[in-house]
């Protein structure tokens, strides 16, 4: 991989290799805008495009760099589609290359660089999409298989449905936030006695609140009302990736799910990463998913075995005073399904997915217990706590100004590290 001439230490989420796209406002500019991650700095390209112009940054014949840059969403430039995405991501590795072929538009123009990057620090971030759909999905195998094994057993763990279909359902897009806004604890019916007869229900705050480590994928392609996205066709719908994490209210969802599914259990808050890592970023870390033994119908069949990513994620848990514990660390390689299976199915019967739209994978996690991507798994239903790493506390679900980082990244056999970033909330009461 080329070097930076700007310091990027090897541990940075945002090297050349990756070039993520996110929406900020800067102390200069208050206006949500665009931007790239890259080290410590915002490449800020409203800024850029105007100072060098289109024929630097799009293919010519295309849109002003300017207008789409200016946006205060990725979704005009997601619509541009796959070869624009890649053709604008090398045209900003050049540019920030050790030997960039154009050293006259940024390197070596001094006045133009204290302008363009901006400190990260320094840089408010937003939801990098207008999101007008959220869909969430069930592909993670082993939160599917550990979590059916809890109210059903092993030998009826999983529905029969499972290995033959992506299972999903309808989320709420309007409760999706930025990394960094607060969760309020949500209120709801819980059952306080299950062992009650006949049921009765009481409205209060959630007693078993957890998290969902999940990757998320932005579409930016649309299709017609009526027409599926084909198997081989779906990659060119992905824009790109964020983490995702989707808070849970264990003891509403359980009384609430049957027979439609998730609704207030899921429906109060789902935060995601603020930088979007392009598709063409994650093709080096592509592999193999997990084995699904069943045949699938002809629409889900994918022509390369390489259908999924193998992204390091890891869940920290701050406590109130301050206490970092890893509980989880677990990789993207631990789905069934792949995303544009995901695509495929979502649209078999001709809804119309746009620009924007989200998909999230639905709870990553691996074959052991420290390998969980919900605290449901790591207490095995509220019924074991686990230890934090101060050793004088424990937890099942999470309690009031408990904080939850997800983090995620790749790293190339040439170096050249690929990250989200970080993707973070801290329950309020």
């Amino acid at each position: 991989m080329a070097r930076s001439w700007l310091d990027i230490d090897p541990s940075s989420d945002f090297s050349l290799a990756n070039i993520p796209f996110g929406i900020i406002n800067t102390p200069d500019d208050s206006s949500p805008h665009v931007g790239i991650a890259i080290g410590t700095f915002v490449l800020d390209l409203k800024v850029l495009a105007l100072q060098i112009g289109s024929e630097n940054l799009l293919p010519s014949g295309g849109t002003s760099s300017l207008a789409v840059f200016a946006q205060p969403t990725l979704n005009a430039f997601a619509e541009l589609g796959r070869s624009v995405h890649r053709h604008v991501r090398e045209r900003i590795q050049d540019l920030l290359s050790e030997d960039t072929t154009r050293p006259d538009l940024l390197k070596n123009n001094a006045e133009l660089r204290k302008r363009a990057l901006v400190p990260q620090q320094s840089v408010q971030m937003h939801l990098p999409m207008a999101i007008g759909d959220y869909t969430d999905f069930y592909a993670g195998y082993h939160h599917a298989y550990a979590v059916g094994v809890m109210f059903r057993g092993p030998e009826n763990a999983l529905q029969p449905n499972y290995t033959h279909l992506p299972v999903g359902y309808h989320g709420r897009a309007s409760s999706i936030a930025v990394s960094g806004t607060p969760v309020r604890r949500p209120v709801g019916q819980i059952l306080l006695d299950l062992k009650a007869d006949p049921k009765q229900p009481t409205v209060a705050p959630t007693q078993r609140l957890d998290i969902e480590l999940e990757l998320g994928c932005f579409i930016s392609k649309s299709n017609p009302l009526g027409q599926p996205v084909g198997i081989d066709e779906a990659e060119e719908h992905v824009f790109g990736y964020v983490l995702l994490n989707d808070w849970s209210a264990r003891d509403i969802q359980a009384w609430e799910y049957v027979p439609l599914g998730p609704f207030n259990g899921k429906n109060f808050a789902t935060t995601i990463s603020p930088w979007v890592v392009l598709a063409d970023a994650l093709e080096p870390f592509r592999t193999k998913g997990i084995e699904n033994s069943t045949p699938v119908q002809e629409y889900l069949k994918e022509k390369r075995e390489a259908n999924v990513y193998d992204i390091h994620l890891e869940v920290d848990l701050t406590t109130p005073e301050g206490n970092t514990t890893t509980v989880a660390k677990t990789s993207g390689k631990n789905l069934m399904w792949s995303f544009p299976q995901m695509i495929a199915h979502h649209t078999l019967g001709g809804c119309p997915l746009r620009p924007g739209d989200l998909l999230g994978s639905g709870t990553i996690s691996g074959p052991v217990p420290e390998q969980s991507g919900s605290l449901l798994e790591l207490s095995e239903g509220g019924k074991r706590e686990f230890q934090l790493n101060d050793g004088n506390e424990t937890r099942t679900f999470l309690r009031d100004g408990d904080t939850v980082t997800l983090r995620g990244f790749c790293v190339g056999k040439a170096g050249g590290r690929v990250g989200f970033g970080e993707c973070t909330g801290r329950v309020q009461g």
